[in-house]
């Protein structure tokens, strides 16, 4: 476990030196921190196209009306670039982000281009990521367990253990999380969540990376580092396209690219630097010491007439853009951000042009033999940019190791086995370390065996009290049922967001996640359910045979397996205020239909088919077949006279005197294969109505 999900290796910090396995320091402008990492898998850059593109949602309630949500837009989205799509509410950024990710494909017309061909999907999946706006984490994990889960996940098998970890220590210290790598996630600040989000998708060094408002929720100073992030990732050959909502004059400088949309349609595409002045051509001048950012989007809204947005729409079609950056970059050619030197990266270690001399007279300057470079053509940040923050041009030196390089193939990167290890663990230490969850249920189960066992304390051999021992076996089952079923019907929507995040970003499959799920809180159930009937039935004094003992047992764990796994299926099929809603609702047919409050002859003909698939009725008449069934013989009786004299009596008085133990047993086990299927359907359908 600790192999799995921890890390325990520390990298050395000076500056210059380079590791004996052929990991490499980075440096800049003296910090003496690691700022690349040599272990991240190659990818070529790779370049987004798409023509035509339209996207219809169903309006309203009617079947045939249909709203346009992307109206015929088109543009292009180039490796090394940081891109913003910006645009008011409504405009359609989030729509247009979905579609470009593959996250959406029903009613999409036109064509997604990748590196010039039609983009095969799977394919696409499985070299670009999809950061999410909430950052869900699973809040009992540290950052260097969540870290090295990912990596054991996303990374090939065959690479070594301790390349992954030292891997994920360069990635942290790089993010910046290092300090709080022993920090649980839900102990985080919201910078660090996410930045650790980012982290966790930077494992396998995808080339094509999407953001839905990486910088909602933060302060302006974590807004600021977040978006220098990204930069440095654009910088490193990926496509970075984000969406974002009004950043200041600061962020907004930071971009490189920028697509702005209009209820569906793009009023411009092209570099930042010739945003105004493109405006300003079309007759819309920015006021002095305005955001820019604000003006874009106060144009874009109508503030200045919606007859200028038609112009700007028009413009931009009849190609007027383009047309005018080209001249405008030919005539300003050293305005902008990319002015300053480049980075140099020989021999895995990158450094600035104005940081070589600090290598050059420390003595550890860089060879010359390009052959050895490790990253190239990055793209140098404005010096406002990258004070303070480092250098990130996360270089690859695996071709040179003889690792595998090429990610883009159709397959996880880990089998089905290795996926439900790791996914196993990582649920197990989940549980065991959520209070709420664990603790509670036990402590639940024992204080709550404890006040059964002394209300019906030794009524179990009693013939007069046969009524009363009957109310305990069922208030068992429903006690058991409803332990079962109300925290897995509330934590596990909690959960989905998590699974959907990971699995649509291709870390694991769907059967690899469900059966460690399945399995992982199995054992827990089961021994809760055995702690509170071994202490029920001996406090009430029910018949001291074993078998007995083990069959009420049997029956008492799969009543609460069972109930958790309609948990499950509830819980997977709705969100979490439907899901509390949908719980104790469910469980009134159950109840109701049990055979203890009304018998099965009394119910209606036309209802009686409601008693079959109520699982608790098996479990009730099978806890009534191990007490008083299997030829107990004479009850105990105190008085003169007892209505019921044998164990058969109550049989045939509660109306399952033909009824069999193993049948009952037979159908438990059904419910619980038919639910488990059901649930796994379901989340097969979820994952689905994602795209």
């Amino acid at each position: 476990m600790a192999e799995l999900l921890s890390v325990q290796v520390q990298i050395p910090k000076y500056l210059g030196h380079i590791l004996s396995s052929g990991v490499s320091d980075c440096v800049e402008n003296g910090i003496k921190e690691k700022t690349c990492t040599s272990y991240l898998a190659k990818h070529k850059p790779v370049d987004i196209k798409f023509i035509n593109l339209n996207y219809f949602a169903k309006n309203g309630h009617s079947a045939k009306g249909k709203k346009a949500i992307l109206r015929n837009i088109s543009g292009k989205f180039k490796s090394g670039d940081l891109t913003a799509i910006m645009g008011p509410s409504g405009a359609g950024k989030s729509s247009l982000m979905n579609i470009l990710a593959g996250y959406r494909t029903r009613n999409v017309t036109g064509s997604v281009l990748v590196q010039n061909s039609e983009r095969d999907l799977r394919t696409f999946r499985k070299m670009s990521c999809y950061i999410m706006q909430d950052d869900e984490l699973l809040p009992h994990l540290t950052v260097e367990e969540a870290m090295m889960c990912s990596a054991n996940l996303k990374l090939d098998e065959k690479l070594l253990v301790h390349e992954k970890r030292e891997m994920v220590s360069e990635i942290l210290e790089t993010l910046s999380l290092s300090d709080v790598k022993r920090t649980r996630t839900c102990n985080l600040s919201g910078g660090q969540r996410k930045r650790l989000s980012i982290a966790l998708e930077l494992v396998n060094n995808p080339p094509v990376m999407f953001f839905d408002e990486p910088t909602s929720g933060l302060d302006s100073v974590s807004c600021f580092q977040c978006v220098s992030l990204l930069k440095k990732l654009a910088e490193g050959g990926r496509t970075i396209i984000c969406t974002i909502h009004q950043p200041s004059a600061k962020l907004f400088e930071m971009f490189d690219h920028l697509y702005l949309l209009v209820d569906g349609q793009c009023i411009y595409r092209g570099t930042i630097r010739a945003l105004l002045p493109y405006f300003e051509k079309q007759g819309l001048k920015c006021p002095n010491y305005h955001n820019p950012a604000d003006y874009v989007i106060e144009v874009a809204a109508g503030d200045y007439g919606y007859d200028k947005i038609q112009h700007l729409i028009q413009a931009l079609n009849n190609g007027q853009c383009e047309p005018f950056q080209e001249e405008f970059n030919s005539q300003y050619p050293s305005m902008g951000s990319h002015s300053d030197p480049q980075p140099s990266c020989e021999n895995s270690v990158c450094v600035t042009q104005s940081s070589r001399e600090t290598l050059q007279n420390s003595g550890h300057s860089p060879g010359a033999d390009n052959s050895n470079r490790c990253c190239n053509n990055n793209k140098a940040t404005d010096n406002s940019v990258t004070q303070p923050h480092r250098t990130c041009c996360f270089p690859d030196c695996r071709a040179q190791r003889n690792l595998p390089v090429d990610q883009e193939y159709h397959t996880f990167n880990t089998s089905c086995v290795t996926q439900f290890r790791i996914l196993f663990i990582r649920t197990f230490m989940n549980i065991v370390r959520d209070s709420m969850l664990t603790r509670l249920r036990l402590v639940s189960h024992l204080g709550v065996g404890i006040l059964i066992g002394l209300l019906y304390l030794g009524i179990g051999d009693e013939a007069s009290k046969v009524y009363n021992n009957a109310g305990f076996l069922f208030l068992s089952m429903l006690f058991l049922m409803f332990t079962a079923l109300m925290p897995t019907v509330l934590t596990f929507p909690l959960e989905m967001t998590v699974f959907v995040r990971e699995h649509l970003n291709y870390w694991y499959s769907l059967k690899a996640y469900y059966m460690a799920k399945m399995m992982a809180d199995m054992p827990f159930q089961i021994i809760f359910s055995l702690v509170y009937g071994s202490i029920v039935y001996w406090m009430t004094a029910q018949p001291t045979d074993f078998v007995r003992f083990v069959m009420f047992l049997t029956l008492s764990t799969q009543t609460s397996l069972v109930s958790q796994s309609l948990g499950l299926l509830i819980g997977s099929a709705t969100s979490v205020q439907v899901a509390v809603f949908l719980g104790p609702v469910s469980a009134i047919p159950v109840l109701l239909f049990s055979g203890y409050f009304v018998n099965f002859d009394t119910i209606p003909t036309y209802l009686q088919w409601v008693s079959y698939i109520s699982y608790v009725r098996y479990a009730f008449e099978g806890t009534l077949q191990a007490i008083y069934g299997l030829d107990r013989g004479n009850l105990h009786c105190d008085e003169n006279f007892c209505i019921f004299q044998q164990g058969t009596d109550v049989l045939e008085k509660l109306d399952v005197e033909n009824a069999k133990f193993y049948i009952d047993f037979i159908v438990l086990c059904a419910f619980f294969v038919v639910l488990r299927g059901a649930c796994y359907l379901v989340l097969r359908w979820r994952v689905k109505s994602q795209r």
